[in-house]
């Protein structure tokens, strides 16, 4: 039988949560988006305060496990199309600066939107990029495919790919992931964090809902999908069990019960870091070696 991989969760878990001194993020942190410059540990993250409207806080780590936060949140709503919040950012170095995709919600739309960085304090905004309702769990390659770049997104329940020359306007809509009958992703999936290349494909880790206990209080977890190198559309490898579902108190009770939630996926001295938000409450870590991972791609015959 192909070896099945699981997480493992930092002795540190969860790393931080609410900060009840700043209302603008004193009731829920959670989906943080991490990237690693080589020295620090850059993380934007979702919060939520006492007038519930999402903004995105900024913490720098030494280590990737102990993060210092800043006062003030560093990306707020600004246009009509984001009057609830932005949400869940994916981060993907590109052409010398940090390209945010993230969720604009507004009372009328749950649209995908662009910004893009150099210090995370500074940004130039590209409102609303994909005008599809509902959109949302978008994130870049980190280069070229063929020519072009290229997006995962989710219009409800499947992970779809779109292209563009330019980043700001794209094309060519294709589904290439459903959910799976019978499965821990039977009611939707969507992308994680920005996909990242290996000898084997495009690793991408990605959240899958299953519509049990109850409809209303679905369960999400996280799995991997290997994606082919050259064309990205066709999937080769997709995790038969979840590698993170939850299991801890935090995970299970919380803002949004049983939820297990990650924008990003981070190289970093021969393991994958995920950060994920548990319960919509905390963020936390979990990690595997990068040879595990190997090994279950070979086992399940991919070479």
């Amino acid at each position: 039988m192909p070896k099945q991989i699981v997480l493992r969760r930092h002795a540190k878990n969860p790393l931080f949560g609410a900060n009840l001194q700043h209302p603008w993020e004193s009731k829920y942190v959670f989906n943080p988006a991490v990237v690693y410059d080589g020295s620090l540990f850059h993380m934007l993250y979702r919060a939520q305060g006492v007038d519930m409207v999402s903004r995105m806080g900024y913490a720098v780590s030494v280590d990737g496990v102990a993060f210092n936060r800043m006062e003030k949140p560093v990306f707020e709503p600004e246009a009509q199309s984001e009057l609830y919040g932005v949400e869940d950012p994916r981060l993907t170095w590109i052409n010398g600066a940090y390209y945010m995709l993230y969720t604009a919600y507004s009372p009328l739309n749950v649209q995908v939107a662009m910004a893009s960085t150099r210090d995370f304090f500074h940004w130039n905004r590209y409102g609303i990029v994909l005008p599809q309702d509902p959109n949302k769990d978008a994130a870049l390659f980190p280069k070229q495919i063929q020519g072009r770049y290229m997006m995962l997104h989710r219009i409800p329940p499947d992970i779809w790919v779109a292209y563009s020359d330019d980043l700001l306007h794209w094309d060519d809509f294709k589904p290439i992931a459903s959910p799976r009958k019978g499965y821990w992703d039977n009611l939707k999936i969507g992308a994680g964090g920005p996909p990242i290349e290996t000898p084997y494909g495009w690793l991408l880790l990605y959240h899958g809902v299953e519509s049990l206990p109850t409809p209303d209080r679905p369960t999400y977890r996280l799995g991997f999908i290997l994606l082919d190198r050259e064309n990205p559309e066709q999937v080769l490898l997709r995790s038969e069990e979840p590698i993170l579902q939850p299991e801890e108190r935090w995970e299970i009770f919380g803002g949004v019960p049983n939820v297990v939630f990650s924008d990003s996926i981070v190289e970093y001295h021969g393991q994958f870091n995920v950060y994920y938000g548990g319960a919509d409450n905390y963020i936390a870590l979990a990690t595997i070696n990068q040879q595990e991972v190997w090994e279950w791609i070979e086992e399940n015959g991919l070479k």
